[in-house]
């Protein structure tokens, strides 16, 4: 069997392609309707608008100059859109097993009223950021703690550093790797907007010129203007205002989890190192590489044996020694009970020569020396034996077996004498 990849083994609800080289949420799907908002609106533009702006300036290279640019800024607005995508957000690796150096062991009453020992671990702890301390929790699906501002999206089923929201629009989580690239797509698609409003309007002004017209006529030469302008209007309620609500975060320093998660709370913001250096951090630092590679072999990991805890409960008090453990007792049990067979076998020979006297026909010495030479009598029974007092070292052979075992050696050389 082919060993598997990374990707291919993914715990999380993402979606890869390109043989991992390209991660997408599990909401990819959405993608398509942003990609379809984003180029019908600028092909429109350049088919009705653009176009018949070839010739209105003194100088032809500028009415092309508007045409080229509506395309090569759209190309960009998409180029940021796939960065912002495809790419690992920074996702924290997942472990295997919770974190061992965070063990403690805890006891806690059942109903019975025994002591069981269970395994815990913190819940949370506290780590340093910018010399003020921070607390950070366990997630339990990754089961690690996580790194400060980092967060569990539900969606994507990940753990995410600098966690700053999951956007449908581009069907991926916004986080450390890639929140450079959304704003920057969120900003140009703003001016891209700015860019189609402005001509359109410009375009509806020079049939108005053209025709001597009003306003109206105007518009219905050319309804594509219209429209474009009513759609790159709306849209600039959400995109502009999704700019301008992204500034005031990076301002700060924030993310959009923080900024609504802790709003009320006035809480220091631990982060915040001034507007200009928190811009700075955002757009001037190397993007960090991801902590992940998806087309990486899946190493088989070596399962760990964790010795059970067991709870005992504690022995009775018998008035003597505390019993040995059950095994050294069976195996102490099993050797004083082969030398009590040689022994109580030796005495019932010595017995029954004495009784019959020396008129007695002389017995089979061989049978009788292989059943002392034995270990163990073939008519006695190892589950058999009893101990002469409750949890005792000393084991002897009940009384009833040694009766049974006497009556028959005693008909045995009864009948080799009459032999």
């Amino acid at each position: 069997m082919a060993a598997k990849r990374v990707y291919e083994a993914w715990k999380g609800s993402n979606k890869f392609f390109c043989g991992g080289r390209l991660i997408f949420g599990p909401d990819a799907r959405s993608l398509l309707v942003t990609l379809l908002l984003i180029i019908v609106p600028v092909v429109i533009f350049c088919v009705f608008v653009a176009r018949h702006l070839r010739h209105e300036f003194p100088s032809y290279d500028i009415g092309y100059a508007i045409l080229v640019l509506a395309v090569l800024f759209n190309i960009y607005v998409l180029i940021l859109l796939f960065l912002t995508s495809s790419r690992d957000p920074g996702i924290v690796p997942r472990n295997s097993h919770p974190p061992e150096e965070e063990f403690r062991y805890d006891s806690s009453v059942d109903v019975g009223g025994r002591q069981t020992p269970s395994l815990q671990f913190p819940r949370t702890k506290e780590v340093m950021v910018n010399g003020l301390s921070v607390r950070v929790k366990y997630c339990d699906t990754c089961m690690l703690y996580r790194p400060p501002r980092c967060s569990h999206c539900s969606i994507c089923n990940n753990c995410v550093e600098r966690f700053d929201h999951h956007c449908p629009w581009v069907g991926q989580c916004i986080g450390l790797r890639n929140y450079r690239f959304f704003f920057l797509f969120v900003s140009s698609a703003t001016i891209l907007c700015i860019y189609v409003f402005s001509f359109s309007a410009f375009y509806i002004k020079v049939l108005m010129n053209h025709y001597d017209g009003t306003v109206w006529k105007a518009m219905k030469e050319s309804p594509a203007s219209v429209a474009l302008m009513a759609y790159c209007f709306i849209s600039l309620w959400f995109v502009g205002g999704l700019t301008g609500f992204h500034l005031y975060l990076i301002g700060t320093n924030q993310t959009t989890y923080e900024n609504f998660r802790y709003r009320a709370d006035n809480r220091i913001n631990v982060y915040n190192r001034g507007c200009l250096n928190n811009f700075l951090e955002v757009f001037c630092t190397k993007v960090s590489p991801s902590r992940n590679n998806f087309r990486a072999y899946v190493q088989e990991e070596v399962q760990r044996s964790v010795p059970p805890v067991v709870s005992r409960d504690p022995e009775p008090d018998l008035g003597g020694d505390r019993r040995p453990k059950v095994e050294d007792d069976l195996d102490i049990g099993e050797d004083l009970l082969k030398i009590s067979q040689r022994r109580n076998i030796e005495e019932i020979v010595d017995e029954d020569i004495r009784s019959r006297g020396s008129n007695g026909a002389p017995h089979n010495t061989s049978e009788v020396d292989s059943a002392v030479g034995s270990d163990r009598a073939p008519t006695i029974r190892s589950d058999a034996r009893h101990s002469s007092w409750g949890r005792g070292e000393n084991w002897e052979i009940a009384s009833e077996v040694l009766a049974s075992n006497a009556t028959e050696s005693r008909s045995t050389v009864a009948l080799e004498a009459r032999q």
